[in-house]
């Protein structure tokens, strides 16, 4: 039976070819698109934890999720957050949403306030040295090939690049808080606040102590540990919906092209299929050969798939070095199962049809 099906597949290579490209295709779909899903959540969720702040505080009606943008609260309240029990460091960072040429958060920071929570480890250059200098981090200045003294355009203003410091500090660009609040209108203002606790067991006594602050009932308060366990894909909303839909469309690809190739085949073989039931082959037989031609192009498929991926995420990561394409185990095992099945579908009705062909009148097919 294995040289039958290998046979079969090597008799038709153009079918054959375009079915294993097309499973490597729903494969790759599904590990690059939830790659780029799941790496931008968890870049972002180590860029965060990475500001050495042990909680966050957002102005009123913020969800856990929201993209900073504006800056809707006085600056003033890190002077209050200051002056609790067991806080050790405040950050105010007025941030902004920028959708030129990619969406990213841009931080506006006090400097000497934010590198308390962290200090910055710098590759190239130093702090700012005015109001019209910028600091990036090595993954942006990299994808850009910038070097400190390097003209850069932040929210339509000329900045000059003053340091290059390793990444993992929130956001990829910073400049002046006061800077910032300028070319957004929002002087005097902030969008988060950073907290650090003189012990990061004493965040959740903060997050108390915030909360019974007169003003600052309605602020929203976490700590970093309860963030970091909300941004998960179950807690996005829409993102899990986004996978299936995915994964559905991979599936249907899939689907859609064995089933097309091996009813091609059983209809072009009939009179093969005819001599093998003449000659004693089972039902069962004709069955376990079509779909054993069904499983050896799934698993030509998926091998091609993870292959094209890695390569895929290799010149993703050597042209956008800030995006980051995770390709975990799980999901290439998911992968794997859900091309196999999708396969195996398409392939269940050919081989049923072709085991009901009558011996006598598949003969005398031409």
């Amino acid at each position: 039976m294995k040289k039958l099906i290998l046979s079969n597949l090597v008799h038709r290579p153009m079918r054959t070819l375009i079915s294993v490209v097309a499973i490597a295709v729903e494969v790759t779909l599904i590990l690059l698109i939830v790659g780029l899903s799941l790496g931008i959540l968890n870049d972002n969720k180590e860029r965060t934890k990475g500001t050495g702040a042990d909680i966050l505080v957002r102005p009123p009606g913020s969800s856990f999720i929201s993209a900073l943008g504006g800056s809707p609260v006085p600056v003033k309240i890190a002077d209050v957050l200051r002056k609790l029990l067991h806080v050790a460091a405040v950050a105010p960072v007025a941030a902004q949403t920028s959708s030129g040429g990619s969406i990213e958060v841009i931080y506006g920071i006090d400097l000497p306030s934010f590198e308390a929570l962290r200090p910055f480890r710098y590759i190239e250059g130093g702090p700012f040295q005015g109001p019209d200098d910028a600091i990036v981090d090595d993954f942006f200045a990299a994808s850009k090939k910038i070097h400190v003294g390097d003209q850069l355009d932040i929210l339509n203003h000329n900045f000059r690049v003053a340091g290059i410091v390793e990444n993992g500090h929130g956001a990829r660009k910073f400049i002046p808080m006061a800077t910032m609040q300028t070319l957004t209108g929002s002087e005097g203002k902030a969008s988060i606040f950073y907290v650090r606790a003189d012990d990061s067991k004493n965040a959740d006594l903060i997050v108390d102590e915030i909360k019974k602050v007169p003003g600052m009932e309605k602020y929203s308060v976490m700590s970093m540990r309860e963030w970091l366990s909300l941004m998960s894909p179950d807690n996005i909303p829409g993102f899990s919906t986004f996978i299936r839909v995915v994964v559905g469309i991979a599936v249907i690809i899939g689907f859609i092209v064995i089933f097309q190739a091996m009813y091609t085949a059983v209809m072009e073989r009939t009179r093969e299929i005819g001599i093998l039931k003449s000659m004693g082959a089972s039902k069962l037989y004709i069955v376990n050969v079509i779909v054993g031609e069904t499983v050896v192009l799934a698993i030509g498929g998926i091998i091609c798939g993870i292959l094209f991926s890695m390569a895929a995420r290799g010149g993703i990561l050597a042209k956008f070095p800030t995006l980051r394409v995770e390709m975990t185990t799980t999901w290439v095992f998911y992968a794997t199962i859900i091309a196999l099945i999708g396969a195996i579908l398409g392939g269940i009705y050919p081989a049923f049809k072709a085991a009901r062909k009558d011996p006598i009148d598949a003969l005398a097919y031409e």
